[in-house]
């Protein structure tokens, strides 16, 4: 990998991370959830929507994919990442970026809801239960008062995730990402407008709240999108999922190092858990030698997952023009 796929990998990494330390700081404020989602999504559609209307054919777009880009703005973002910003309240950063590491597992029983009849195999079941004891192993403990509630709101958050790359498979493979993330994001921002209006803080939030807002819809929504697809064109589509295997580790280190949260034995468990049932469940198959000759010069197209409540964007040709989304806008899925 070149030194500008290694530059663009890293920034990926760090910058769909850091969402749930942000979120955690505005939530912490005390912001309203609706108030860090408009703001988030208002930021991302003002930076975006330009490049989507220079790009021409916008309005045609829509006027022929706008039901599918309805249910997958719901689900990716209107939905998600309110319940996200929701248990942040309760939860913390650590918590929230762990959890949300097991979208790759769910996904792969989502994919089999919408159809696909691949066997699994003995290495992806054991994701499967890997991941799944992992997610145990971190919610136990959460389990009583409040934090019952700000838990089931992150297990919605990951179905919402782990969905919405597949409607986006389906149904918006041939819609340019720009065309896709900025109209969704403008929605949303639309939804969560009264809402922030009314719950509008009476004093201007600190700088650091501040920041953290401007952080989520310039870094983690708008940034993140250019960069993520330049990774994609400078490494191709497989490689460039590997970042799904890092938020969480920067989600972590970003919730310890700047906001005290602590590294207990169940957090390190619990990520060696949710990582290794990953990284088996989403394996790909072995391909055949004969099956690897007549595929010669195809390029894999496979649908990354998000993380931090970010859009993803499903895979494209090394070449392609367009692009479907995938975890997250946006992360996605986050």
């Amino acid at each position: 990998m070149t030194a500008r796929g290694w530059f663009l990998f890293s920034l990926m990494g760090v910058v769909w991370g850091i969402p749930y330390l942000m979120i955690k700081v505005a939530v912490d404020a005390p912001l309203s959830p609706s108030m860090v989602v408009f703001t988030r999504c208002a930021l991302g559609a003002v930076l975006l929507l330009p490049f989507a209307l220079r790009q021409g054919g916008l309005t045609r777009t829509l006027r022929a994919y706008w039901r599918p880009m309805l249910a997958f703005a719901c689900i990716e973002i209107i939905g998600p990442w309110f319940t996200l910003t929701d248990a942040e309240r309760h939860l913390s950063s650590s918590t929230a970026g762990l959890l949300i590491a097991g979208v790759p597992i769910v996904g792969v029983l989502m994919a089999r809801f919408f159809g696909d009849t691949e066997r699994l195999g003995v290495r992806r079941v054991a994701g499967l239960t890997l991941g799944l004891g992992g997610v145990t192993v971190l919610t136990v403990p959460h389990l009583t008062g409040g934090d019952a509630r700000s838990l089931a709101e992150v297990l919605l958050t990951v179905l919402g995730y782990a969905t919405a790359p597949l409607i986006a498979a389906r149904y918006l493979k041939d819609v340019p990402t720009l065309q896709l993330t900025a109209p969704c994001l403008a929605l949303a921002a639309i939804v969560y407008a009264p809402a922030a209006a009314v719950t509008w803080p009476s004093a201007v939030p600190s700088a650091h709240v501040l920041a953290s807002l401007a952080g989520l819809g310039v870094i983690c929504t708008a940034v993140a999108f250019v960069a993520f697809l330049e990774l994609i064109k400078e490494v191709g589509p497989t490689r460039s999922t590997v970042i799904t295997y890092v938020n969480p580790a920067v989600a972590v280190a970003a919730g310890a190092l700047f906001l005290g949260e602590d590294l207990t034995v169940g957090i390190g468990v619990a990520f060696t858990l949710i990582l290794a049932g990953s990284v088996l469940a989403t394996a790909g198959r072995g391909v055949r030698r004969g099956e690897r000759a007549a595929g010669a010069g195809a390029v894999a197209v496979p649908v990354p997952v998000t993380g931090a409540g970010e859009l993803g964007v499903a895979g494209r040709g090394e070449t392609g023009g367009s692009v479907g989304a995938g975890q997250g806008c946006l992360g996605e899925q986050g």
